[in-house]
């Protein structure tokens, strides 16, 4: 795997990481502030959810790369390795062309939302900021995938840490 693909995965699971500590903060600090006070935090049911499918679209990459996705081989498992190999680069080529095809429309629909001036409902803020934070990482996954199936069909293993 290319080393600049394996940073930008990094950096992007590192900031999904943060962005899911955050919320679990708002989330504890909401929940406290209704329990003594008798008031959450406006807004913080959109920002939770902001927040989380950011850090999935986040981590996306970094679980692609180190294929932590779920594989069923039960009718596999008996195939030849070339048959596993030309699979498993079918699935990475589906995935990265779904994954691609949602990075795509995410961004066009973060443009539309925009030109829409829809915002939400608690906070009012602009709609179309969540919708364009979430296809970086759902494009980094798709290139991610792509390379896997290059290095499939290479008889190389796009996930050399999970060797025997």
């Amino acid at each position: 795997m290319p080393p600049l693909l394996r940073r930008l995965a990094a950096l992007f699971a590192i900031v999904g990481c943060l962005v899911a500590c955050t919320v679990a903060l708002l989330t504890v600090s909401s929940v406290s502030a209704r329990a003594l006070l008798s008031r959450p935090i406006p807004g913080d049911v959109e920002l939770t959810q902001f927040g989380i499918a950011l850090c999935i679209a986040l981590c996306l990459p970094w679980a692609q790369l180190h294929g932590s996705n779920i594989i069923v081989d039960f009718f596999t498992q008996k195939a030849g390795e070339t048959t596993r190999r030309r699979l498993d680069a079918f699935g990475a080529l589906l995935l990265s062309a779904m994954v691609g095809v949602l990075a795509w429309r995410t961004a066009v629909g973060a443009l539309s939302v925009r030109d829409a001036f829809e915002t939400t409902m608690i906070l009012g803020l602009p709609m179309w900021i969540t919708y364009a934070v979430l296809a970086p990482g759902l494009a980094l996954t798709s290139v991610i995938a792509l390379v896997q199936v290059k290095l499939h069909l290479q008889g190389r293993a796009p996930h050399p840490e999970l060797l025997p």
